[in-house]
């Protein structure tokens, strides 16, 4: 009985070919729209939360504090190992932060926006209980013009390990090493931002990158090995 249903292999392949990327056309297109709308969704929700925040209203300020808390808590946590210390970092922070926002211009991720300013306010925090913490040593054992060597994520991919082993490597850093390399991989400052705002050199800012990429590596490298030895 003829269900009017046309064999698949009757089909020209060009035909069926035509259909699927079509079909593949229109997959991507409604993809691309639920993504606009979410960014959308997800900008104007941020600038009711910014705009409630600004005007003062008690309810805003406590959504702000809950959607934010964790992110600069763990932004703290880079720079000071100490919990408390974090703490009192992050209270300061959101205290600048709600001082600060009606500065920004939502052009720009916002995260990072905020990252920024905590960052700085650990820094701020360490120089002022390490008062040699950011002091510039000339090192003439190191080149600022050799190459950067392996980045972070080929290191990892080379020894299978995930992100929260770098994490760990990077606390046991010391604190120059540590902030500038947190500065320049996670805040994303440049070498010049970095030199300007430690009142250190550019060059120093490179050597002291290369020489914590160095250091993280050998620190993976050991945990590494220790694991696979077990």
């Amino acid at each position: 009985m003829n269900s009017g249903v046309v064999p698949l292999s009757y089909i020209p392949q060009s035909t069926r070919l035509e259909e699927k990327q079509n079909y593949l056309c229109r997959q991507l297109y409604i993809r691309k729209s639920v993504k606009e709308k979410n960014v959308k969704d997800k900008s104007e929700n941020l600038k009711e939360l910014v705009d409630g925040c600004i005007a003062g209203k008690r309810r805003y300020h406590e959504r702000f504090f809950k959607a934010y808390y964790g992110k600069m808590m763990a932004v703290c946590l880079r720079y000071v190992h100490d919990h408390d210390s974090a703490q009192e970092i992050v209270q300061e922070g959101f205290i600048k932060v709600f001082d600060k926002l009606a500065t920004y211009d939502f052009t720009g991720s916002f995260d990072g926006w905020m990252r920024r300013i905590f960052a700085n306010m650990a820094i701020d925090y360490i120089r002022k209980s390490k008062r040699e913490a950011f002091v510039e040593i000339h090192d003439t054992t190191a080149s600022t013009n050799e190459p950067m060597g392996i980045e972070l994520d080929e290191i990892l991919d080379d020894m299978g390990l995930k992100a929260d082993s770098a994490l760990r490597a990077i606390e046991k850093l010391s604190t120059m090493y540590k902030t500038v390399f947190n500065l320049y991989v996670f805040e994303n400052y440049s070498h010049k931002e970095i030199a300007d705002l430690l009142n250190i050199s550019e060059g120093t800012s490179k050597s002291n990158f290369f020489k914590a990429k160095a250091n993280l590596r050998k620190i993976l490298e050991k945990e590494f090995n220790l694991i696979d030895n077990r």
